[in-house]
């Protein structure tokens, strides 16, 4: 059946046909939208729509993962510096991925044979895995016997000698890790142990969220990835100090700059005058005063002269006669506490 009035009740529809209605539909029908408290969107189209993979959560925001795509690419540069002193010869390292996915999915990814070691970052939790290519480490450790750094073309697991020689380079590695994460508590990397097989590691629960690093790193004639995977609960206070000291930047005042004089300000015309305090006199007196009264002033009042720059008391003097005119001699800078006091009752001198 159809709900076309061009098409009777009851007939049978060809491919052709329902190929077209198909298409009309599409064409006029938008996506329902519906927002995370059930309500249903009107315009589709001023909304961005996103694809979801549930099958890799991310537990970091884009910013969040951008300061640390930032901060993984200081470790790189500084990294690469140290082992080329180290070894000796010059060490190529590029980032080629940073994301986050289930300890599940990085495990199956690791290859076979590989290297790996397993270390814990103290005090944090959680155990952290650094994946190296065979090959690779072999060509590492040829160099720190005296070899010229040429790629080791042997596929094979490592012995337990060359693990040990290779322990002194991941703990380089390790070490300006854990230098990179600034304003959080000082990190100690530890080496627990040495896997050549991820198939069966279980140093996380399945669905945990890893935060993984992938480098290319080349030396001499042989170009491998070695990775770095840590635990999302490893990381998270970290993640989280680096936000506070975000937020604490951004909310610090801007440093005051220091004083500076200006020619133009040479021109600037500023009222000043000088003022006295008197004492508090009752309503009834105030308004009986009449032009010629006079009104007893308290002793040494001439000492407590108050200077005001457009209305601010500023300065303290004496007043005093310099030939026919009144003057005030200036002899103290007043407190900011008496500056912003108000002189309510005065009697001032142009």
């Amino acid at each position: 059946m159809s709900d076309d009035p061009d098409i009777p009740e009851g007939a049978m529809l060809d491919q052709s046909e329902i190929d077209k209605l198909i298409a009309s539909a599409t064409a006029t029908a938008k996506p329902a939208l519906l927002r995370a408290d059930g309500r249903r969107e009107g315009d589709s189209d001023t909304v961005r729509v996103e694809t979801c993979d549930f099958r890799n959560p991310a537990f970091l925001t884009e910013a969040e993962l951008r300061r640390l795509r930032i901060l993984h690419e200081d470790f790189i540069r500084y990294l690469a510096a140290r082992l080329a002193l180290m070894l000796r010869m010059e060490c190529g390292l590029k980032m080629t991925r940073l994301t986050t996915l289930t300890y599940a999915k990085f495990a199956e990814n690791l290859p076979s044979p590989t290297h790996i070691c397993l270390f814990k970052a103290e005090p944090l939790l959680g155990v952290g895995v650094l994946d190296l290519n065979p090959r690779l480490a072999l060509t590492l450790v040829d160099r720190m016997l005296g070899g010229r750094g040429h790629s080791v073309k042997a596929e094979r697991y490592l012995t337990e000698i060359e693990t040990a020689l290779l322990e002194d380079i991941l703990n380089v590695v390790l070490e300006e890790w854990c230098s990179q994460w600034k304003g959080a508590p000082e990190l100690h990397p530890q080496i627990i142990g040495h896997e050549s097989n991820g198939r069966f590691l279980q140093t996380s629960p399945r669905d945990a969220v890893v935060l993984a690093l992938t480098v290319e790193f080349s030396f001499g004639d042989c170009s491998e990835l070695m990775q770095i995977g840590v635990p999302f609960y490893t990381i998270e206070p970290l993640v989280k100090a680096l936000e506070n000291r975000r937020h604490q930047e951004a909310e610090a005042p801007a440093p005051a700059l220091p004083p500076e004089w200006r020619p133009v300000y040479e021109q600037i015309q500023i009222p000043v005058r000088a003022e006295w305090s008197l004492t508090d006199l009752p309503l009834r007196e105030i308004a009986s005063l009449r032009v010629g009264d006079v009104l007893e002033l308290p002793l040494g009042i001439l000492d407590r002269t108050n200077v005001l720059l457009s209305g601010t008391p500023k300065f303290g003097g004496t007043v005093g006669l310099e030939g026919d005119r009144v003057a005030v001699t200036v002899n103290r800078k007043l407190p900011p506490a008496e500056e912003s006091r108000p002189n309510h009752h005065g009697h001032h001198h142009p």
